[in-house]
């Protein structure tokens, strides 16, 4: 099991830096000069090259944007970014409370894809995984889910001719090997204890005041980056289908309890990297908690950004990538 400062050695720069912004600067406008990041960055031991590499990365993909006055280059968040950030932070907060109720409906997609179009068969593959499908049999894949819509564009998307996309209920009294069998919840189960075992003595160091701003700062954008994941790796079963010993909902209610007490002392750590550069600036940084992110998504309404931002478009990216 990974300890903390391993998990910080393998969290992408990218990663960290587009989680501290997400905290302490949506919805600002004022560009933040570089000098300031790669500050911010060192604390999470990240060296100048890489700093900058990674600026340039996120710029390049449409995920900073960048100005400068003389010689002083500045970075900032792109316009309505804000919004997705939000939209994002609230299901990446909300993710894990309650398991989802379940019609007994199973979404089904069936397929063939001749050997020479791999690549359409290997891409139709990850973005079912993607969307919360699992292979059942090589060429059936199957989600409690209503995906039949999604699955459907999908299918279209990449131009796949013998595709059949249903929704059914299995036949009950059959033997071992129904649709259920296709997710292994096991590995998944693990790393929820994992994280409870990983956190609760940083809970613990909290309630006796034991944590100093820099390292609040540190470890509540580790434990954000940590969490993230879960979204992405659970299929978000329906309670029926879970096991056990699922300590899912206790590693949530630790995730929120920790992530909210460390945004004030994380908050005073930012602003005082950024004041070594702009006080003034420094003035302008913030944080947020679960109760506010639930206060913003509400007033986002149907005014939401999705689909096709860059942001959007680099967390899907990423995703198929870690997925091949």
């Amino acid at each position: 099991m990974p300890d903390v400062a391993e998990l910080r050695a393998r969290t992408e720069p990218q990663l960290l830096l587009t989680s501290l912004l997400g905290d302490h600067w949506y919805w600002r406008d004022e560009h933040i000069p570089s000098a300031a990041l790669i500050r911010l960055l060192a604390e999470f031991g990240v060296g100048v090259d890489n700093a900058r590499a990674t600026m340039r990365r996120l710029a390049a993909k449409g995920l900073l944007t960048t100005s400068r006055v003389g010689r002083t280059t500045a970075y900032g968040i792109p316009p309505r970014t804000s919004d997705v950030i939000v939209d994002r932070t609230y299901r990446m907060l909300t993710f894990g409370g309650e398991a989802p109720e379940w019609d007994g409906m199973w979404t089904i997609v069936a397929f063939s894809v001749p050997e020479q179009a791999r690549d359409v068969r290997t891409a139709l593959r990850s973005r079912l995984r993607l969307l919360g499908f699992a292979a059942l049999y090589d060429g059936l894949w199957v989600t409690p889910r209503d995906l039949a819509g999604a699955a459907g564009e999908l299918v279209g998307e990449l131009g796949i001719e013998r595709a059949t996309v249903l929704r059914a209920t299995e036949v009950p009294g059959l033997a071992a090997g129904g649709p259920s069998a296709a997710f292994d919840l096991a590995p998944l189960a693990q790393e929820y204890r994992d994280f409870l075992h990983r956190y609760e003595p940083l809970r613990a160091r909290l309630s006796e005041g034991r944590i100093e701003p820099a390292e609040a700062l540190r470890r509540r954008t580790e434990l954000r980056v940590d969490w993230r994941g879960f979204p992405e790796r659970d299929p978000d079963l329906p309670a029926e289908m879970l096991p056990d010993e699922w300590r899912r909902a206790d590693a949530q209610r630790l995730f929120l309890e920790i992530y909210d007490r460390l945004g004030p002392l994380a908050e005073l750590r930012f602003r005082q990297v950024l004041a070594e550069s702009d006080p003034e600036l420094a003035e302008l940084a913030s944080h947020h908690d679960s109760e506010l992110i639930a206060k913003l998504h509400a007033d986002l309404g149907d005014h939401r950004a999705r689909g096709d931002t860059p942001f959007e478009r680099a967390v899907t990216a990423r995703r198929l990538n870690a997925l091949e």
